[in-house]
């Protein structure tokens, strides 16, 4: 087993600041995207904002335009324990280094390698001294020179590098199956949209359209309210002595159904839901992020708790994918957003808004044909993701034994430890 050695991040490691942009050449949509805390996930790891990226039109120094590769820092903590976080940008030529991000250079390869760094940085020992030092009341920030002051220590650079694999190879198998969750979506989300939004659903070609007040519908569609077409927050009883999983607004996705409960609690307030039910955010500024969940992770016929900050929607005359991917359709959730009321700064949805939502109701055969079809891509996603939630577990219990040499990397089978969710 190598020796490990006491010194500074800054004996090896040098931390760049990034360019102050302008908002002036923010866009929605470009060539280029400025990379931010929100592309930082809180663990470690680069988070797709898809859809809420910040594209620039600017001119770019070259300097600040990164490669595929780079590991950055995220030095002002937008939310809570993410000060310190660092991610690997995935492609070159693509983002933006912003001034609130520092950009990770190797000084000196034969005493650090900058995979082992990356994985170092997220782990506590690291962490904690970075949130120790920081400055600032309500944003806490952190600064190049407070980085490299961080004390660590360091085994030759081999053992650095047969650690950084193994952790590596763990997070190259959760991006993979990240990436198989988002394509499932999509799939099912394309078939939704070309079924009941531009109506080419399997035999379409036979049926006339009439006309309806949203517009021409397919004959035999009906056009009614949400509340008819789905029950809104349903009446489920439930014993409050009885500790139940509890999913709060932060456990909610903006771009995907995955939703897991982060504790337990016991009680009768707040949202009740099953499995199958579509949780959507109901506060600003959730809801015009995109915040939807899709109930998935309960045991068969467990009834779950949740914040009061999003409603609970199920079927009545519809599924229930039918009734989650209309609740991330835009002309739905522009509708809810319009309905809002209360204080300017934590406006809400009230849930009777939906018995003036119109919207289109497919024949009952139609909405049973699509379940059978994106029912089990859903349940597909789902899995992938408990599958993630394993091997992420698997990560966070290594890392930070292999950062700090209490594991000998040489002895660990990585194919031993994953088999059990392979």
């Amino acid at each position: 087993m190598s020796e490990w050695r006491e010194t500074t991040l800054g004996e090896a490691l040098e931390v760049r600041h990034g360019f102050a942009f302008k908002g002036e050449h923010f866009r929605d949509k470009g060539d280029w995207i400025v990379l931010t805390p929100g592309n930082f996930h809180d663990q470690g790891g680069f988070k797709h904002k898809s859809g809420k990226e910040k594209y620039y039109d600017g001119p770019v120094p070259s300097a600040y335009l990164l490669s595929k590769g780079d590991v950055v820092v995220a030095m002002t903590e937008q939310t809570h324990g993410l000060l310190g976080s660092t991610a690997t940008v995935p492609a070159g030529d693509r983002y933006l280094h912003n001034q609130r991000l520092g950009l990770l250079r190797v000084a000196d390869l034969e005493k650090l390698d900058l995979r082992f760094c990356y994985h170092l940085m997220n782990a506590p020992i690291v962490r904690q001294q970075i949130q120790a030092t920081a400055t600032g009341s309500k944003v806490r920030h952190t600064a190049p020179e407070r980085i490299r002051d961080v004390r660590v220590r360091l085994p030759d650079v081999a053992t650095q590098h047969l650690a950084a694999g193994i952790l590596d190879a763990l997070d190259d198998l959760i991006e993979n199956n990240r990436r198989r969750v988002e394509l499932l979506e999509q799939m099912a989300q394309a078939i939704y949209r070309e079924w009941f939004v531009h109506f080419r659903y399997p035999g379409h070609e036979d049926a006339a359209l009439v006309d309806s007040p949203l517009g021409p519908i397919p004959e035999g569609w009906e056009v009614i309210t949400s509340s008819e077409l789905l029950a809104i927050n349903p009446r489920m009883p439930l014993d409050r002595t009885v500790e139940r999983p509890f999913i709060t607004m932060g456990d909610l996705r903006e771009w995907s159904m995955i939703c897991f409960p982060s504790e337990k609690k016991a009680g009768s307030s707040g949202s009740r839901f099953q499995n199958g039910d579509t949780l959507f955010a109901r506060i600003t500024p959730c809801l015009e992020n995109g915040k939807t969940g899709y109930v998935h992770s309960l045991l068969p016929n467990e009834i779950g708790r949740g914040s009061t900050e999003f409603i609970v929607l199920r079927g009545r005359r519809v599924g229930p994918a039918f009734t989650y991917w209309l609740a991330r359709e835009d002309d739905f959730r522009a509708q809810a957003i319009k309905s809002m009321s209360g204080a300017s700064g934590r406006q809400r949805v009230r849930k009777e808004c939906f018995d003036s939502f119109l919207t289109t109701a497919p024949p009952v055969p139609l909405a049973e044909n699509f379940e059978q079809v994106a029912g089990p891509t859903l349940a597909m996603a789902y899995s992938l993701a408990r599958e993630n939630q394993h091997l992420a577990g698997i990560r966070d219990l290594l890392l930070p034994k292999l950062v700090t040499g209490q594991i000998d990397v040489s002895q660990l089978a990585l194919d031993a430890l994953t088999e059990s969710v392979a």
